[in-house]
């Protein structure tokens, strides 16, 4: 019992530094305050900084208390949708889920990764140190399309499977 008490400590404790530390990067880069003033809600900023605590709150629950979301079991056990639609509609509503978070999730580390490189100004630095003087917003979109298309080729071709 002692060793049960003993590993929920280290474990609470560990996950809340991790997750001050993920909080301090977001901070530190001004990720949040950024997207408040591109999206024109810079009045509604806290309520941004809440979904974004909300959101790891809620990522974290699920991917320690994995049984909780299992949300597709109980719709095919109990053909919610109608024994001969739930599979199919259930399908559909996955495919559109997962869509939309890899494209929001996408977004979202493509901000943060483009935030912390210019905090620490390493765009113009690169750019100055190879003599680069024109052209260096397609560069960046070069960049991020090819990214894109490396993430296509990926999970279109399931490397992941087979790393190679």
């Amino acid at each position: 019992m002692g060793k049960q008490i003993l590993l929920g400590i280290i474990g609470v404790s560990s996950g809340l530094i991790v997750s001050a530390g993920v909080f301090t990067v977001l901070i530190s880069v001004g990720l949040i305050p950024r997207f408040a003033g591109k999206m024109h809600v810079a009045r509604k900023i806290f309520v941004l900084e809440e979904m974004v605590v909300f959101g790891t709150l809620f990522g974290g629950f699920f991917s320690v208390f994995s049984d909780w979301g299992m949300v597709g079991a109980f719709v095919r056990e109990h053909a919610v949708f109608g024994s001969r639609a739930t599979e199919g509609l259930w399908n559909l509503i996955g495919t559109v889920f997962l869509l939309l978070f890899g494209i929001f999730a996408g977004i979202f580390v493509g901000c943060l990764a483009l935030a912390i490189a210019e905090m620490l100004n390493t765009i113009p630095i690169f750019a100055r140190r190879i003599g680069f003087r024109h052209g260096l917003g397609i560069a960046i979109l070069a960049v991020a399309l090819g990214k894109l298309a490396g993430s296509l080729v990926y999970f279109t071709q399931q490397v992941y499977l087979y790393g190679g």
